[in-house]
């Protein structure tokens, strides 16, 4: 029987763990819409994926991705996931400016899901991978981007 491998709780793992707490948000919303639940109950978990997306990705190109870029000799990934990055963000932003009820609502989401889905993938197959065997302080990175998102999740939290 293979043992899971220890946590580094390290950058990656701060991050991991964004990625499966937003994966469990849109399966949420994914239910919420099936079931055709009030577009206001739809909205606010909707707006709690883009808040979340929005931090995540903020600590990423801000502190994760400029660390990483550097110390790994993968250009071409790391412009992929900044424009996978601006790709999230602008249907980000199409969705926090409609309502739940409007027509392509739900869709968004749905899609949003989908391309966040197809970003992690490459970050835990490739990136991390990297990252983790590359010189890269994960620990000392780790600290910084918990402290950044804290920050912004405030900022956030006050802004909503």
């Amino acid at each position: 029987m293979s043992k899971a491998p220890p946590k580094k709780n390290d950058a990656v793992d701060l991050l991991d763990a964004d990625h499966i707490a937003v994966k469990k948000q849109f399966q949420a919303f994914n239910k919420l819409a099936e079931a055709k639940a009030p577009a206001q109950k739809r909205k606010a978990l909707a707006d709690e994926i883009c808040r979340a997306l929005t931090v995540h990705a903020t600590i990423e190109e801000e502190i994760f991705y400029p660390a990483a870029r550097a110390a790994l000799d993968d250009d071409p990934l790391m412009d992929e996931a900044t424009v996978e990055h601006a790709g999230a963000k602008d249907l980000i932003a199409q969705i926090e400016a409609m309502s739940a009820d409007e027509p392509l609502f739900d869709a968004k989401v749905v899609v949003l899901g989908e391309q966040i889905d197809h970003h992690v993938k490459e970050e835990r197959e490739e990136m991390f991978p990297q990252a983790r065997a590359s010189a890269m302080d994960l620990v000392a990175l780790k600290d910084q981007l918990a402290a950044r998102k804290q920050e912004l999740m405030a900022q956030a939290e006050a802004a909503a």
